[in-house]
């Protein structure tokens, strides 16, 4: 597919939700794993005995940034089977231009994602921008976990 075929796909979706994700468990391990990746150990992510007595959550959450960094595998964006567009070189993670973190996730809750296409616009050289709205549900809560603007590019 050329780089015209696929921006003009892409714009055609803007305002549409293109995907939704399935669900994944937030474990512990998950979150120690993170902890250890960041070096970010505070006790309300790690420590559960302490987390149940003294955190208003009852028990341990994970990282705002453990959540935000679930995006590109729960959009399906790092599938290396399956990419996005035929002819694509490369994607790249271009930056974020807002993220908020409404809700906590708890332990042992499962999360997915929504995202929509909120922009898209050619860069050079042989590039295409995208911006999508990506949403991280808790389920069986109503408030996201996450609301992220990502930027990303694909080059062909």
């Amino acid at each position: 597919m050329s780089l015209q075929a696929a921006l003009a796909d892409l714009q055609s979706k803007v305002g549409t939700e293109v995907h939704v994700s399935d669900w994944l468990a937030v474990t512990q391990e998950r979150i120690n794993q993170f902890a250890d990746a960041t070096g970010d150990h505070q006790w309300i992510h790690i420590d559960a005995d302490r987390a149940a007595k003294e955190s208003p959550f009852g028990t341990t959450i994970a990282h705002g940034y453990l959540t935000l960094s679930l995006i590109p595998y729960l959009s399906g964006s790092v599938d290396p089977d399956t990419p996005r567009y035929e002819g694509i070189k490369m994607a790249i993670n271009y930056g974020l231009n807002r993220v908020r973190f409404p809700h906590p996730v708890a332990v042992g809750v499962r999360v997915r994602s929504r995202t929509e296409v909120a922009g898209v616009e050619e860069v050079t050289p042989n590039g295409i921008q995208i911006i999508n709205k990506v949403t991280i549900e808790i389920e069986n809560v109503s408030k996201p976990a996450c609301v992220a603007e990502t930027v990303s590019r694909l080059y062909f």
